[in-house]
């Protein structure tokens, strides 16, 4: 894992922390998707498209390293809004999309379904099965991956998300997707209109970098590997491989519908 990413960790919160280090196995934010946004209209008004840490603490007059902060810009990649690379932030091409008040509507319910957690619920939910009190909807999220010592947080998060993003247009017992005009539906939303390779020249694909006209998260994800032959810790392999899961689960269609979720671990006697 890269510096960046690493201090994008929530350890400076003593849930957040502990909850990262018992290992969930699904994404998801700490903080609110307002936060997010707060971040990535920030890179947009003072740096257009990127802008260091700095200077976005300094936009945001909070502490560069805050927890708070922190949770906020690591909230901001989650969904789907930004990327971290060498202490730069920058907007994804659905972070450029937020800041088009024409598309900003689309665009929050679009990053809502990028969290990982969230489009699980989402599709379990969806049709207007009502979604279940606080205690089992922190029930379900344990089932999902959520560690136990978590379930509340990722729970209020996802809540306040879903009312930021306008799923909870019907109230706060259904998830229903939002009349945005310009969203794609629900069944086209794991890979966003915007992103698919096909609509986009030739050469001016999204992600770049030689992702080779692949989904712009796929390239980002081949971008995150380090040099070959350096050293790559065991623990940040592992994170590697359960993101890339998550990401197939996205992008890529699956016809086998007994197929069971993609599960990484690494047994004790190959731990480092």
């Amino acid at each position: 894992m890269a510096a960046d990413e690493r201090a994008a960790q929530p350890d400076t919160d003593d849930v957040a922390g502990d909850a990262e280090r018992q290992q969930s196995t699904i994404a998801f934010p700490w903080t609110d998707l307002d936060n997010a946004v707060r971040i990535a209209k920030a890179v947009h008004k003072v740096g257009g498209t990127s802008l260091t840490l700095e200077q976005l603490a300094a936009e945001l007059d909070v502490a560069l390293k805050g927890g708070g902060f922190r949770l906020m810009y690591a909230a901001a990649k989650t969904f789907g809004l930004t990327t971290l690379s060498q202490g730069n932030v920058t907007l994804t091409e659905l972070g450029r999309k937020l800041n088009d008040p024409k598309a900003e509507k689309a665009a929050k319910a679009e990053a809502f379904l990028m969290v990982p957690l969230y489009r699980a619920l989402y599709d379990t939910y969806k049709g207007g099965t009502p979604l279940p009190p606080a205690s089992g909807l922190e029930a379900e999220m344990f089932k999902l991956g959520v560690v136990k010592k978590a379930t509340e947080r990722a729970r209020q998060v996802f809540q306040k998300s879903a009312q930021q993003a306008g799923f909870f247009a019907y109230g706060s017992e259904k998830l229903v997707m939002p009349a945005t005009g310009g969203s794609p539906s629900p069944e086209r939303q794991r890979q966003p209109e915007e992103h698919r390779p096909s609509e986009h020249p030739k050469g001016e694909q999204p992600g770049g970098g030689g992702g080779g006209g692949r989904h712009p998260f796929i390239a980002g994800l081949l971008k995150e590997l380090p040099a070959d032959g350096s050293d790559w810790p065991t623990a940040d392999r592992v994170k590697w491989l359960r993101t890339a899961a998550t990401l197939f689960d996205w992008i890529y269609k699956n016809d086998d519908h007994n197929a069971r979720p993609v599960r990484i671990d690494v047994t004790a006697d190959s731990a480092k």
